[in-house]
């Protein structure tokens, strides 16, 4: 069975919103660990914000290794409306995520990216269908912005399988789900 592998930009309290925001240093380690994270990918899933933001930056964009990458996998995107903008690979999911993620995670292929897009990741993650969650924890509290994991009452335990650092500061962070 395929596995769903949630790749997320987050500050030390939590905020995954706007990146560009409050990460200020990247180093090479982030490209390589990007690099790692979507060698095993043969599709991601999108949510519509963000693929709306993305389809306007990516499909011009030089920023390796995941121009290549996004430019060139398919694109699942979750939405109730058709796909305004035109990017390669990009197909609409008009049915429950959970039922495309649970029909993909039962067919052929590689990993399943879900990149950005934190209310699908939300949702993935409330439904236990996230398999592994790749964390880059950057050193800064931003304070403000959306959260990853918001308040809720779902408690969900994780285990370990990797952890080290960058030379400045960020962290990376692989965990697997534990079966439910």
């Amino acid at each position: 069975m395929r596995k769903v592998v949630l790749y997320e930009l987050m500050t030390l309290d939590g905020v995954a919103e706007e990146p560009g925001d409050w990460m200020f240093e990247v180093d090479d380690e982030v490209f390589d660990n990007l690099a790692a994270v979507i060698s095993s990918q043969t599709d991601v899933l999108l949510g519509r914000g963000t693929f709306d933001y993305w389809a306007g930056y990516w499909p011009t964009s030089h920023v390796e290794p995941f121009a290549g990458f996004i430019n060139t996998v398919p694109k699942h995107v979750v939405t109730s409306t058709p796909l305004g903008l035109r990017w390669s690979g990009a197909e609409a999911v008009t049915e429950r995520a959970e039922d495309h993620v649970a029909s993909l995670k039962a067919g052929h292929g590689g990993d399943i990216g879900v990149h950005g897009s934190i209310t699908l990741a939300q949702s993935l993650l409330q439904a236990g269908l996230v398999d592994e969650l790749r964390l880059v924890i950057v050193p800064t509290i931003a304070h403000r912005g959306r959260r990853l994991f918001p308040e809720g009452p779902q408690c969900r335990r994780l285990d370990l399988v990797a952890v080290r650092p960058s030379p400045t500061g960020n962290l990376f962070v692989h965990y697997a789900a534990r079966a439910t």
